[in-house]
């Protein structure tokens, strides 16, 4: 479960190395990118201090609201400060906050990447107020968008040093850490090189290769 150290400080590298090139794929893949911020804005709590872990470039805070987030590679950081982002340099597993600091803790298309993502989430389980809201976006393995990024994993500059999982999996650590409430959408339902539109957002999973799964911490 836990990545070897030279994948993660690799991961780091190609994220400070290549962060403008990460931040234009947004723009060349608007319609993807809209549809996900619409799924995950379906769960987002309306009021309360966020905070997004793995905030990259900030193109998911920025839209939804969120002040504060928290990443490792610089270069994203200092594009999400110039989005008005407030940024600080930390790693999910270990994030620099007390305990109970938050209402509600998002983290987009980041499980996939971090060396411990259980260790991750039990972190942002940590900074949550009781009755705090975990939301996680992800890219569902199972999937057909999840098994094509899987069998292009070798070609892509930043996808080679992911490990993704299926929903089944992340639902499974989110039960035995004692969230309650789980419930799932879906959006992306063809191949994203296809999408020249908003795709539907649909209740549940097995459809969608972009998952919004949202917890809450009960105490």
């Amino acid at each position: 479960m836990v990545l070897k150290h030279d994948n993660w400080d690799k991961r780091i590298q190609i994220f400070d190395e290549l962060a403008q090139e990460y931040d234009k794929w947004f723009d060349e893949n608007r319609f993807v990118y809209e549809s996900e911020v619409l799924a995950l804005r379906k769960f987002l709590p309306k009021k309360g201090k966020g905070l997004e872990v793995g905030v990259g470039s900030g193109r998911f805070a920025l839209p939804l609201g969120i002040k504060l987030g928290v990443e490792p590679a610089e270069a994203m950081s200092g594009i999400a400060r110039k989005r008005g982002i407030e940024v600080v340099k930390a790693k999910a597993e270990d994030l620099p906050f007390d305990d109970a600091s938050f209402d509600f803790v998002l983290m987009v298309t980041t499980i996939c990447f971090l060396r411990n993502p259980i260790k991750g989430l039990q972190e942002a389980k940590r900074v949550l107020k009781s009755r705090g809201y975990m939301i996680i976006g992800m890219i569902d393995k199972k999937s057909t968008v999840g098994r094509i990024y899987e069998s292009k994993k070798n070609k892509s500059k930043f996808h080679r040093y992911a490990r993704f999982y299926s929903v089944n999996e992340v639902v499974e650590w989110l039960r035995r850490m004692e969230h309650k409430n789980i419930k799932l959408r879906q959006t992306i339902l063809k191949n994203p090189e296809k999408i020249r539109a908003i795709e539907p957002i649909k209740e549940g999973y097995g459809e969608g290769g972009f998952i919004v799964i949202s917890s809450q911490k009960e105490k």
